[in-house]
């Protein structure tokens, strides 16, 4: 798994840097990435010398998404013993208490956006791209993003983004509050590295309590709608229209040049 998916402490340990290093497939994020990623953001909760953890994606995407075919073999089955690893990092994500800042490059697709509603700080380059085609696979939203999109952007743009599954560019997730910074093309690692210095610079206790009350308002919500959409995910998981779907875009895919 280290060579899919890097962690690294950085800046004397205390940055946790975690990396999905699988460019050659965009970063699509398989099943065992998902228990890793889990297991990377949880591993932050009770170390008091994490002050920061960064969110890459290597190469030209941030990432694809779902690997759809390893999705589809490797997922756990929906009310079996086994916690399933998408929905752990989900959870993990929205419960974590230390900053976390996230550098998106390229597409964002899927759980590569609505990822990016847990993140505190996310930066941007321009040409990046974003698009939640869960409609598109016969599956619904995850991560709360049936929740908190609306709240971002409204909700008739929120019915463009996740009914639609229309793209949208950095310039229009900063504008609906997805992304804090828009890095120039090409300098996206720069400002990714500024944003790390200053929040090093500040005292690490004030920072994780105005992280905390930042959160605090909206936690428990954000989590009974993760387990509303997990249901939801979990039916359409057992049903014949993602397959489907899933199966007519892998064959669009393989009639593409």
């Amino acid at each position: 798994m280290a060579e899919q998916l890097k962690v690294e402490r950085t800046h004397d340990g205390a940055v946790l840097a975690i990396e999905m290093a699988r460019p050659e497939a965009r970063n699509a994020i398989t099943v065992a990435m998902y228990a890793a990623l889990a297991d990377a953001i949880e591993s932050a909760a009770g170390d008091e010398s994490i002050r920061l953890i960064t969110l890459r994606g290597q190469g030209q995407d941030f990432t694809a998404g779902n690997d759809l075919m390893d999705f589809m073999q490797e997922m756990p089955q929906p009310g079996g013993d086994q916690d399933i690893p998408v929905w752990r990092f989900l959870r993990a994500m929205a419960n974590n208490e230390v900053p976390i800042l996230a550098g998106v490059q390229g597409n964002a697709v899927g759980i590569g956006t609505t990822m990016l509603f847990h993140c505190d700080l996310v930066v941007v380059e321009q040409g990046a791209r974003f698009k939640m085609p869960f409609v598109d696979l016969g599956l619904v939203p995850e991560a709360a993003s049936s929740l908190i999109l609306p709240d971002l952007a409204g909700r008739r743009k929120a019915a463009r983004y996740l009914l639609l599954g229309d793209r949208f560019d950095a310039d229009e997730a900063e504008a609906i509050g997805l992304a804090s910074h828009v890095a120039p093309e090409g300098e996206l690692d720069r400002m990714v590295d500024e944003v790390v210095t200053r929040l090093l610079s500040l005292p690490v206790q004030a920072l994780r309590l105005t992280q905390k009350l930042l959160r605090a308002s909206d936690r428990q919500a954000v989590l009974t709608r993760m387990e509303m959409e997990n249901a939801h995910f979990a039916e359409r998981l057992s049903s014949d229209e993602p397959r489907q779907a899933i199966a007519s875009f892998f064959s669009q895919r393989s009639k593409t040049p």
